[in-house]
């Protein structure tokens, strides 16, 4: 068995997540609003001197439009060699984030940390002295996560790397490089997290721990989904599902919206009626209620013998304190250690349900409702999806298209049209860049208002190919025959 999971509480991918709000013209004003406030706040808690220069200096801050204290206006987002700019949506123009600047709050900032890492160097020397090597690692250990915790990636990386240096222990060399990853996710920094998941995949390879190698799914069906590798991160990330415990990475209820996502877009139809519309884990988040209970109580995948008669009496004998009537499933999996401390914020699913439901059962019209209302509510907020969300709709656009016409040898232009609740004018366009793009085997007649798809004849393709085959196959048994004649003359 391996050892509990070390160096999982820095950095908070939460504050990412707050930075990008606060730069997404997308974000309500509230969510933008609350973000400013947590953000300041867990500056404050955690003594984050440098991120907070890096967000709200005057002069060199990412976020700060007021420009406290002085005149200049604040560089552009290549802001600082951290790689702070990264973590933030692109800023329109004309778009102006006031994030204050505070010096005397700097100030104290900086004393505060200061005097911390005079503590741990003291502890350190301490320990080199008294003590023994697993002390003075545990002390290089601190130094590790004090960087990340106050957003000073450079030296964060650095102290992480000393660490692993020293460390002989696979479990806790994995947890360091695991670190590391997030402290690259946090600044976005898509090459050092590829080159760290490289890192982890040798490292568990060579012998890690089951729940080490779980947690390594998650990672990288999260970083895969960030380069757009939504076919390769769907089998992760569904997998991750019933044996998530990676808390530091996202939450429960952020996993399975990755999930549906991802197996959306990418999974075959078969596949996605199995892992995607029946997964117990997601039904039990997007599910009516029926589904839910059902989902909860191990109904759907053990079967109606779940729900038996000594659960009913458990439940009648528990407690004369009548049960709620509400459960808020986004909690669901919810770490017991106290790694997530709040609570997540009630989500609305019902866009993400739709979406499965209509696209599955061929509800055309609702289908692209949902999708709509998916862009707005999920891809648009967050950092993760943000970035590859026109992708993402003109997929799930193609997707439809592609299922409707497979069923069909001729369609009608206005036909199909209403079926979407799109114009015709739109769907001719829509797609015209399809076909154009050799992504639908069709053409459109609109003088008679038809689309007449070219399916490939699956029986003439395997007669061609075992012809060209055969015909290969045969040439090169005639070389061999006429080389092994040449050596027997040879030989003669």
């Amino acid at each position: 068995m391996g050892s509990d999971p070390q160096y999982a509480k820095y950095p908070d991918l939460s504050l990412a997540q707050h930075i990008f709000h606060l730069t997404n013209a997308a974000s309500p004003k509230s969510t933008q609003e609350s973000s400013l406030k947590s953000l300041q706040d867990v500056i404050k808690e955690h003594k984050m001197a440098p991120l907070y220069r890096h967000l709200a200096h005057p002069t060199e801050g990412l976020l700060n439009g007021a420009g406290e204290g002085t005149s200049q206006k604040p560089s552009k987002a290549g802001v600082r060699g951290g790689g702070t700019a990264s973590i933030a949506a692109s800023l329109t123009s004309g778009q102006k984030v006031d994030f204050p600047w505070d010096e005397k709050l700097y100030e104290e900032l900086t004393a505060s940390n200061e005097k911390e890492l005079e503590d741990i160097q003291r502890e350190e020397e301490d320990a080199a002295e008294k003590a023994g090597e697993t002390e003075v690692q545990a002390a290089k250990g601190k130094r590790a996560e004090f960087w990340a915790r106050v957003g000073e990636k450079e030296k964060a990386i650095s102290a992480y790397e000393a660490v692993f240096e020293k460390t002989g222990i696979l479990g806790t060399r994995i947890d360091l490089v695991l670190a590391i990853i997030r402290v690259g996710m946090f600044f976005s920094d898509k090459l050092m997290v590829k080159k760290n998941i490289d890192r982890a995949k040798s490292l568990v390879d060579s012998g890690g721990d089951w729940d080490r190698r779980n947690r390594l799914k998650a990672y990288q069906g999260l970083y895969l989904l960030t380069i757009r590798s939504y076919n390769l991160a769907a089998p992760l990330l569904l997998d991750s599902l019933s044996t998530f415990t990676s808390y530091e990475l996202c939450s429960y209820s952020a996993l399975v919206v990755y999930s549906v996502l991802a197996g959306s877009v990418s999974l075959k139809r078969v596949d996605f009626k199995s892992k995607v519309v029946d997964a117990p884990e997601i039904r039990a988040i997007l599910g009516d209620g029926e589904s839910r209970l059902s989902a909860l109580t191990g109904e759907v995948s053990a079967g109606p013998g779940a729900k038996d008669e000594d659960m009913n009496d458990a439940a009648d004998a528990s407690s004369a304190t009548p049960a709620p009537t509400a459960i808020n499933l986004t909690t669901l999996g919810q770490s017991s250690s106290g790694q997530t401390e709040a609570a997540e914020a009630p989500i609305d699913f019902s866009p993400l349900a739709s979406l499965v439901r209509s696209l599955y059962t061929g509800e055309y019209r609702s289908f692209f409702g949902a999708l709509a209302g998916v862009e707005e509510q999920f891809l648009s907020q967050d950092r993760y999806l943000w970035e590859h969300k026109g992708w993402f709709v003109r997929e799930m656009r193609l997707r439809g298209y592609q299922q409707l016409l497979q069923s069909y040898r001729v369609v009608g232009l206005g036909s199909m049209a209403a079926d979407f609740g799109v114009s015709v004018d739109f769907l001719d366009r829509d797609l015209a860049r399809f076909i154009t793009a050799s992504r639908i085997p069709c053409t459109i007649d609109r003088v008679n208002g038809i689309i007449e798809t070219n399916r490939p004849d699956d029986k003439n393709k395997q007669y061609n190919d075992v012809v060209r085959q055969g015909d290969a196959l045969i040439t090169k048994l005639q070389k061999y025959g006429q080389s092994v004649r040449l050596r027997g003359s040879e030989r003669g």
